[in-house]
């Protein structure tokens, strides 16, 4: 049986705080989403979208919240991925988004490998790639904001056969514009559909982007709230990985065929090379000072 080509994912672009639960406005506009937009398929939140991103809101997966949005889900009957929560083990917190199905089921969970040190303190990252499948549909992939700084992750992905990267983002930095072009290169080089979702708030300043697979933009945010329904075809995709970007390169291909083995990847490069010397991950401090004012000064 042939593949269905289109499906329809929305994003969710909405503002957030961290010392309120964000659960209950997620769930309003859920509802209004979909009453206006009934057709999609797909939802889409930005990181830590239920409860901000302070790790005291940790919890031990699964939870009531991941219920209560599984009842959503299958209320809709829609594929849901509500951001992502600090989940609390043990041992460790992570980073964790979970992949709701129509029929109100968690089909997988993603811990963000790559957490934003040295700020995001505190945080575990995960060892584990995120791929499923949607039936007659295609196969999808998961990264978390600063993952998508590592080439790695999403190559990984594409490896695994995603045709769709599914990106969720807390981005509130000065760094964003640099984020919107990697996301198109990102997007180019793996000639994949890439969702980016950031929040507003304390969940980021929005400038959300979702990219084809050719690296053209289907769509930018602005800094408000907003709700994007996007109807892809992945006929693009495989039609991109078949004949080339535009026609033209076929760097999946190339990278299939390579002769290179890359050993900057093998563990001398880390004890040994260029990257050993780069000192410890940490903080910068003060240019030409070390010390904040008033620390050690004269009384």
């Amino acid at each position: 049986m042939s593949k269905n080509t289109l499906f329809a994912i929305a994003g969710v672009q909405q503002t957030l705080g961290a010392l309120t639960e964000n659960v209950s406005a997620m769930t309003t506009k859920l509802d209004v989403l979909m009453g206006i937009y009934p057709w999609v398929q797909m939802v889409v939140f930005s990181e830590l979208a239920p409860f901000g991103p302070l790790t005291v809101n940790a919890q031990p997966f699964p939870n009531n919240t991941e219920a209560h949005f599984c009842a959503l889900a299958k209320k809709h009957g829609i594929w849901l991925l509500p951001g992502s929560m600090f989940e609390r083990t043990e041992s460790a917190v992570f980073n964790t988004a979970s992949v709701i199905s129509p029929a109100g089921e968690v089909v997988t969970r993603y811990r963000k490998m790559f957490p934003f040190y040295p700020y995001e303190e505190g945080v575990t990252g995960g060892g584990e790639f995120c791929v499923f499948d949607i039936p007659e549909v295609g196969r999808f992939g998961v990264s978390i904001c600063y993952d998508m700084w590592f080439p790695e992750t999403s190559r990984t992905l594409a490896a695994m056969g995603a045709e769709v990267i599914l990106h969720p983002t807390l981005t509130s930095s000065i760094d964003r514009d640099v984020e919107l072009a990697m996301a198109r290169a990102t997007a180019a080089q793996q000639q994949c559909f890439f969702f980016d979702v950031n929040g507003l708030g304390v969940g980021g300043i929005g400038r959300s982007i979702v990219i084809g697979p050719h690296g053209d933009v289907l769509h930018t945010a602005g800094s408000g709230e907003e709700i994007f329904p996007i109807e892809i075809d992945l006929f693009r995709v495989r039609r991109s990985r078949e004949a080339g970007l535009r026609g033209l390169g076929q760097p999946l291909k190339s990278f299939r065929d390579r002769k290179v083995l890359f050993p900057v990847y093998g563990p001398e490069w880390h004890t040994h090379g260029y990257f050993a010397h780069l000192g410890p991950l940490e903080k910068p401090k003060r240019a030409g000072n070390t010390e904040p004012p008033g620390v050690n000064s004269p009384q």
